[in-house]
């Protein structure tokens, strides 16, 4: 059995995307899973599978979309992969409120730097799967847009901390 954080993008508890994370609780334990856990309402689990990472992540996507009427991106991380991720985070040391990890299925472009639009005093840097992103002035009151973070899923620094927190203990 191998951990894993399941990351699902554009879910909430209200609008589109909803989700309730007892619902997405047992769609997982469904799959195969086991102590499954979730995080916030955001999307957020934490589980063991005996599944590979590419099956597990399609049975999740496959049993979340009837439940949210759309298709809904998954992104699934051991806890190897968040510890490197936060190791290499160039903005670590700035507010964890305020300083996103953005995770991807696939590397990013080299040249994703270079599409950023309406970019004031953000700062991005490129990961191995990851976006890192720092908004000085906070997430909502940006403008940016990263085209090649479209498909992914970000979270703040305090909840990766703590999504590698619970992965850890499984």
């Amino acid at each position: 059995m191998q951990s894993y954080v399941v990351l699902l993008r554009a879910v909430n508890v209200t609008g589109t995307g909803k989700i309730a994370m007892s619902d997405l609780k047992a769609l997982c334990e469904a799959a195969g899973c086991d102590r499954v856990r979730t995080y916030i309402a955001s999307g957020n689990v934490v589980l063991r599978s005996a599944l590979e990472e590419q099956a597990l992540q399609a049975e999740i996507a496959r049993r979340v979309e009837p439940v949210v009427g759309k298709r809904v991106g998954v992104i699934l991380r051991s806890a190897h992969h968040l510890e490197r991720a936060l190791a290499v985070n160039p903005f670590r040391e700035m507010n964890p409120g305020f300083t996103v990890i953005c995770f991807l299925d696939a590397p990013p472009p080299a040249d994703a730097l270079d599409q950023l639009r309406n970019r004031i005093d953000e700062q991005v840097a490129l990961g191995e799967r990851e976006v890192f992103i720092h908004y000085p002035n906070g997430q909502g009151q940006s403008r940016l847009i990263i085209p090649a973070a479209k498909e992914g899923t970000a979270r703040n620094l305090n909840t990766v901390r703590k999504l590698l927190e619970m992965v850890s203990a499984l």
